[in-house]
């Protein structure tokens, strides 16, 4: 169980330091800025090589979300969801503490401008609206565990779901950037929400309920795909 938890907080830290780092040392640097695509790509590269590192401990979830929806799909049993999402919030903050550390020795940095959090109304880079915000938060959630509950079932090709996940992290962050910057797990917005504090933790609220919500939808819909001939690959 303690290296279950460990890997589920390891590669929490490690999706937010990655993530939520670039976007918060590497997007506005001048001339040779990231941009979206970039802060996209380092969402799904963090997935994809902690999927890889940690999939066989936890299978890695790294996100309350997943673990919920797996959960809903009958992949986890009901004793490992509350220590996987505490250790998957722990992990998150200390990732944030480290992304805070470092971003702090910087002159121009401003914790409370955001700091990688999510938000809507006038803290989406669109300007998006709460309605529109917890849409796509829900759907996008919905789809992502979808497609884990898939690749990562028996009758999925053997070693490419962590692959399918990192590029499925990806298309969202494409996607939904401009919304509400993304969160599809509710580990990673705490993360950086406690530290930007202010209007920005008050909205945390809509980055748990929309992306569980989601969590939960996918979860149900996978039971729909499921072969129950074919057996699952343990997903916890």
């Amino acid at each position: 169980m303690m290296k279950k938890l460990m890997a589920e907080a390891t590669g929490t830290f490690w999706l937010v330091l990655g993530g939520c780092g670039s976007a918060v040392l590497a997007t506005g640097f001048p001339d040779v800025g990231i941009g979206f695509l970039g802060v996209s790509l380092a969402f799904g590269l963090t997935v994809l090589t902690g999927a890889y590192a940690f999939g066989s401990l936890s299978g890695a979830h790294f996100n309350p979300a997943v673990t919920l929806g797996l959960w809903a799909g009958g992949r986890v049993t009901s004793g490992w969801v509350i220590p996987y999402i505490a250790a998957q919030v722990a992990g998150g903050l200390l990732g944030a503490g480290v992304l805070f550390l470092i971003a702090s020795g910087s002159s121009g940095f401003d914790v409370h401008a955001g700091f990688a959090s999510n938000g809507y109304g006038s803290l989406s880079q669109g300007e998006f609206p709460l309605l529109s915000v917890a849409l796509a938060e829900w759907v996008l959630t919905t789809l992502f565990v979808l497609v884990i509950a898939r690749v990562t079932a028996a009758d999925a090709p053997s070693g490419f779901a962590p692959l399918a996940i990192g590029l499925c992290l990806t298309l969202i962050h494409l996607i939904s950037i401009p919304v509400d910057n993304t969160s599809v797990n509710p580990a990673r917005s705490t993360a950086v929400a406690v530290f930007a504090g202010g209007e920005w933790l008050k909205q945390l609220w809509v980055f748990w309920v929309a992306p569980v919500a989601g969590g939960l939808t996918g979860g149900v819909l996978s039971r729909l795909f499921a072969d129950k001939a074919a057996g699952k690959r343990d997903a916890s």
